[in-house]
């Protein structure tokens, strides 16, 4: 993996020179933007507003725009003036528990790697000491034009660095919870503890994409000529009605999902409807699935539906039957003996 800047670990007075490697890649599919009469590539150009003309890269430098719409032109001099202590250090400042930090604040992973044969020592003592005190370290470092704030861990063998966001960055939760005062039953509790129980854990590797795999899958088609493979679209869940129906219906999908051996959830039409919030957006897009693509819980239940709607029409008939039988018997006259 190519590094993205080198440097060195500040551990008090020890100094472990590093590498900086991203740790993640995306993995999304990119479009460009062309127009839809020739498939021709649409192209932003900079332009100057004043001079209405395109400029190059070597004329644009940096402004900051004022509340009044004032442009207060900052150049890079001015900037490389300013004091950045940490421009090529991370200096780690504290050890905490892990729990202290809040997932809010963690921003992109990387990779630090002992850069050269002298850093192995300093690099394989941090990483031991970290993983003895089960604490991770927050430091300060400097990343294109900026100090940041990041959190240095131990990842298998090696040492983690996450970027974090400085504490008065994460915006506090006003007006965002239910203004209605709303009581939860603890027999509702105790159904949706069940479903939590039933629908169990699941290998994070088992994940994908299935979105990007559908997107692939389309270009692969459009690329060979032929025709895209008609999907059909996921099933819409209904308002909620009934909160204690809908968390039982779901904890039996999920409970006969686990008897068949799925190991999987139930879709949006079973697990979706356990709330009572309505037909918004995000609620109908929720999906909960099962990772092996065995019959889902939904269809299952679908399934015991019909049968059971089979089972009791066939009762129905059957005493229909017994009926006109019994009233044939009654209104058959005896016959005399002689």
């Amino acid at each position: 993996m190519r590094s993205i800047w080198n440097g060195a670990i500040s551990f008090g007075l020890v100094s472990i020179p590093i590498k900086l490697v991203n740790a993640t890649e995306s993995h999304s599919v990119s479009f460009r933007q062309i127009h839809t009469e020739d498939g021709g590539r649409i192209r932003y150009r900079k332009v100057c507003e004043l001079e209405d003309r395109e400029v190059t890269s070597s004329e644009i430098g940096k402004g900051y725009e004022d509340a009044d719409g004032t442009i207060v032109p900052i150049t890079d001099e001015d900037l490389a003036q300013l004091p950045i202590p940490t421009t090529r250090t991370i200096e780690i400042v504290a050890f905490v528990p892990a729990d202290r930090i809040d997932p809010l604040q963690l921003g992109a992973a990387y990779y630090l790697g002992a850069n050269g044969v002298p850093a192995a020592k300093p690099y394989t003592l941090l990483r031991e000491a970290l993983k003895r005190s089960n604490r991770v370290a927050i430091a300060k470092y400097a990343l294109r034009g900026r100090e940041r704030l990041g959190m240095l861990r131990v990842v298998d063998d090696v040492i983690a660095m996450h970027g974090l966001l400085w504490p008065d960055e994460i915006r506090a939760p006003e007006g965002v919870a239910p203004d209605a005062n709303v009581t939860v039953r603890d027999k509702e509790l105790d159904l949706a503890d069940a479903l939590m129980d039933t629908l169990g854990e699941v290998d994070l590797d088992d994940l994908h994409d299935d979105y990007r795999e559908a997107v692939e899958e389309l270009i692969a088609a459009k690329t060979s000529g032929e025709e895209p493979r008609e999907t059909a679209a996921p099933a819409r869940s209904g308002k909620v009605l009934d909160l204690m129906a809908a968390l039982e219906s779901s904890v039996r999908a999920a409970q006969e999902s686990r008897a068949g051996g799925s190991g999987g959830a139930g879709e949006a039409g079973d697990a979706g409807d356990a709330g009572d919030a309505g037909e918004t957006e995000e609620a109908e897009h929720a999906e909960v699935r099962d990772l092996r693509k065995k019959k889902t819980p939904a269809k299952k239940a679908a399934g015991a539906k019909k049968s059971a709607a089979a089972g009791a029409a066939k009762k129905t008939a059957a005493k229909k039957q017994a009926a006109k039988k019994t009233t044939a018997k009654k209104s058959t006259p005896r016959r005399r003996s002689a």
